[in-house]
């Protein structure tokens, strides 16, 4: 077997793509899209008529519904080509406020359900501020499921897990982005701050119990993907997603749902998760920095759209 076929006996995978062909090529459980992969996907040729369709199909609605119906075209198509879910991301402009974020959320899965998609196979996305963790809390009592996105830190780990979320992401590439930058270290194996946060993370679910998904994202090399082989669910890229089928060296899984290392839990309110994630620069810092690049792209693809009309 090749790696991935090898990676599937110990991970879901899932492919973090909005490119129904590579979707199709590689068969994950599950696909990841956002707001950026959205983009770059409705800027290829084969991909436009969607876009067309959603802005033709507008009646004249607002910039935000043509998007809400772009994200749920996409989805209804990329199920067409995984058995499981796929995680459709709410807009990175509402971060910060619970409300819009729930009532966007409903709306996504009212628009999906529509069009024959049961919520159980819809992901909703959302970052993980802590106006996002909440809301995420308010959609499950909803029987709406979320993936909570940017995660970088421990104690947005554990918020979302005892708000009962269905499902996290935690990312490994742009937290070594950040350490590599700040430390000059090419941080390798399971040296790999990234790497290590996943490990913590998952570590920390099994000692204490909690049934939220960990599902390790934004990988930079394939090492980073093998050092979590064992983890819930992995998202990768179909570049990554193919040099793991070109190589057969020997996958061995590394996370183990017993954990082997004492951990103490910690306790999560408001002021305690503020305070938590503001003593944590890598965290605060990406965080912010993913939010303004998902808003941005959400920009130009608002602007593609005006265009069109």
């Amino acid at each position: 077997m090749n790696q991935l076929e090898q990676l599937k006996q110990y991970t879901t995978v899932v492919a973090d793509t909005g490119d129904f062909q590579s979707i199709k090529a590689y068969a994950p459980q599950d696909a990841t899209t956002n707001p950026s992969l959205i983009l770059k996907a409705v800027q290829k040729p084969e991909y436009l008529p969607l876009l067309q369709k959603a802005v033709a199909e507008s009646n004249g609605g607002s910039t935000d519904e043509i998007v809400d119906r772009l994200l749920i075209a996409f989805g209804v198509e990329i199920l067409k080509f995984v058995p499981g879910r796929v995680s459709t991301e709410i807009d990175a402009a509402l971060s910060f406020d619970t409300e819009a974020t729930v009532a966007k959320g409903r709306e996504l899965i009212a628009l999906y359900e529509a069009a024959g998609v049961s919520r159980e196979r819809v992901l909703i996305k959302i970052a993980s501020t802590w106006e996002g963790i909440r809301a995420a809390e308010i959609l499950e009592k909803d029987g709406i499921h979320c993936n909570l996105t940017l995660l970088f830190s421990l104690c947005q780990a554990v918020a979302c897990a005892e708000a009962g979320v269905k499902l996290i992401s935690p990312f490994v590439g742009r937290i070594y982005d950040w350490y590599k930058k700040s430390t000059g270290t090419d941080y390798q194996g399971a040296e790999d701050p990234g790497v290590q946060s996943v490990k913590r993370i998952y570590q920390y679910y099994r000692t204490f119990g909690y049934t939220t998904e960990v599902m390790g994202a934004s990988f930079r090399n394939t090492s980073q993907i093998l050092e979590l082989a064992g983890c819930d669910l992995l998202t990768i890229s179909p570049d990554l997603l193919q040099k793991l089928a070109d190589s057969d060296a020997p996958v061995e899984r590394k996370l183990m749902q017993d954990g082997d290392v004492a951990i103490e839990k910690i306790a999560v309110d408001e002021k305690s998760f503020r305070f938590m994630l503001n003593e944590d620069a890598m965290g605060t810092e990406k965080l912010s920095e993913g939010i303004r690049a998902f808003v941005a792209d959400s920009a130009k693809l608002k602007k593609m759209i005006e265009a069109m009309r």
